[in-house]
């Protein structure tokens, strides 16, 4: 299936700076330092109106109210609490830091690091706000300036979470064994930490091994049986695997957990599909669409369950909504390219091969689904041109050698295209009978005799199971 079906790595959550040296003075003090929730909001703001503090300790207090309206998800209102705390102490620089990720909160990292930044200068061995900053590069996609502040955070004060964080900077910019390191070494500080355990196991799986991720997965949810992406992944893991089932008992604990899960639903459509249960799978690409319509992979995972129940039209409107999604994706391109072809709609065809080869010039797929509607049309020279360097990269693609093989026999040039359909079915024993559900019948072993009619002619209603075609 296409791709983004896997869970994005995700990291910790930023570390609050809550201030800790609040005086005594009274009970409302006591329970905005300690409390939390609405009993901490409404001490804090008793104590705020009392008018009977000012500097360090007024700031103090709009601080902690701050902590407790970010908590609730009121941003706004937790960054206008800040706003006051540095007005009363412009050198707090805890009140900076929760401003910081009260801006994070809302994705606005520009802003949040400039907060870090001032944190920092105000208070350069800041561990938790050079946390916080490197989230908020790597939320930028900045994963190098990501780990230069996780490693200062680290050098300060080793924790779990900062070496999770790390970690998965270290794993997005695809150096795995490093973030393998760092997970390791977070595990190792806290063993049940289950966000590394999982994150760990997206490293292995990233790597190409599979068990090694399902073993991670297993104990992180041994650890949270409830842990979602941990399910959704160990499916893919499974799927990787063939172990269909086992990827849809996964997905199925997923959606118990939430039945609104867009990349579980999809996800349990490939395994459906995989299983030959194809209505079930578009049905489950139904409901992850209606979840979210731009979802571009359940798009193209119901565009290729269409093209297995021969349901081209449908198929070429979601592969359309692929392209529509993700003008540079290649492989949408070349896919519809084949659909359109497949019901003879070359001309159509040829534009979206084109515009595919415009993106990836070195597409095998692309040229061979060119060469095909080049085929279709009668233009032997222009497909075989195709199919040689389609073969060029690819030597041992059974079906360029093919459709090489046919088009050298409508040339005459039987010896030839024997040879290539030859080696063709060698690779693809089944390949005649499919290229016949594309309308092209299966050839004569010689020439056909004069007056008869070719056995390898254009059948547009000749049905046989359709391929996938993607990366």
């Amino acid at each position: 299936m296409p791709n983004k079906t896997w869970r994005l790595l995700p990291f910790a959550a930023a570390l609050l700076a809550t201030a800790t040296s609040i005086p005594a003075l009274a009970d409302d003090w006591d329970i905005c330092a300690k409390s939390s929730g609405d009993e901490a909001i409404a001490a804090c703001t008793r104590a705020i109106k009392s008018g009977t503090y000012n500097g360090k300790t007024l700031a103090l207090a709009y601080s902690n109210r701050g902590v407790e309206w970010r908590a609730k998800g009121e941003l706004s209102r937790a960054i206008a609490d800040y706003d006051e705390a540095i007005k009363a102490d412009p050198q707090q620089a805890a009140a900076y830091n929760n401003r910081g990720i009260a801006y994070a909160a809302g994705n606005d990292y520009d802003k949040a690091i400039a907060d870090y930044d001032e944190a920092v200068r105000l208070k350069p061995d800041y561990a938790s706000a050079l946390n916080n900053r490197g989230l908020a590069y790597f939320n930028k996609g900045q994963h190098q300036r990501a780990i230069a502040d996780y490693d200062e955070a680290i050098k300060l004060e080793p924790d779990a979470v900062r070496l999770n964080n790390r970690g998965n900077a270290y794993a997005s910019r695809g150096q795995h064994d490093r973030a393998i390191q760092d997970f390791d070494q977070a595990t190792n500080l806290d063993a049940n930490y289950a966000i590394a355990i999982y994150n760990r196991g997206n490293a292995y799986f990233a790597k190409g091994e599979t068990d090694r991720a399902i073993q991670n997965y297993d104990r992180a949810l041994t650890l949270n049986p409830k842990y979602q992406d941990a399910l959704v992944n160990r499916g893919v893991a499974h799927e990787k695997k063939a172990a269909y089932d086992r990827a849809i008992a996964d997905y199925n604990e997923a959606l118990k957990l939430d039945d609104k899960d867009a990349i579980a639903l999809n996800n349990r459509g490939n395994a459906l599909l995989k299983k030959g249960k194809t209505d079930d799978a578009i049905a489950d690409y139904d409901r992850a669409i209606k979840l979210d319509g731009k979802y571009v992979a359940a798009y193209f995972s119901r565009a290729i369950a269409f093209e297995n129940k021969k349901r081209y039209e449908s198929a070429i409107v979601d592969y359309g909504q692929v392209t529509k999604l993700q003008p540079q994706n290649a492989a949408a391109w070349n896919a519809r390219c084949w659909a359109l072809a497949v019901i003879g709609r070359l001309q159509e065809a040829i534009g979206d091969c084109n515009e595919a080869l415009k993106l990836q010039p070195d597409y095998p797929n692309a040229l061979d689904s060119r060469a095909f509607v080049l085929l279709r049309a009668g233009k032997y020279d222009e497909a075989i041109a195709d199919y040689n360097a389609a073969l060029e990269i690819d030597p041992k693609k059974a079906a360029s050698l093919y459709g090489r093989g046919m088009a050298k026999r409508r040339k005459g040039d039987y010896a030839e295209g024997n040879t290539d359909i030859a080696a063709a079915r060698a690779i693809r024993p089944n390949i005649m009978a499919e290229y016949q559900g594309y309308g092209l019948m299966p050839p004569l072993t010689e020439a056909p005799v004069r007056g008869s009619e070719p056995a390898d002619r254009d059948e547009a209603q000749a049905k046989a199971p359709a391929r996938s075609r993607r990366n």
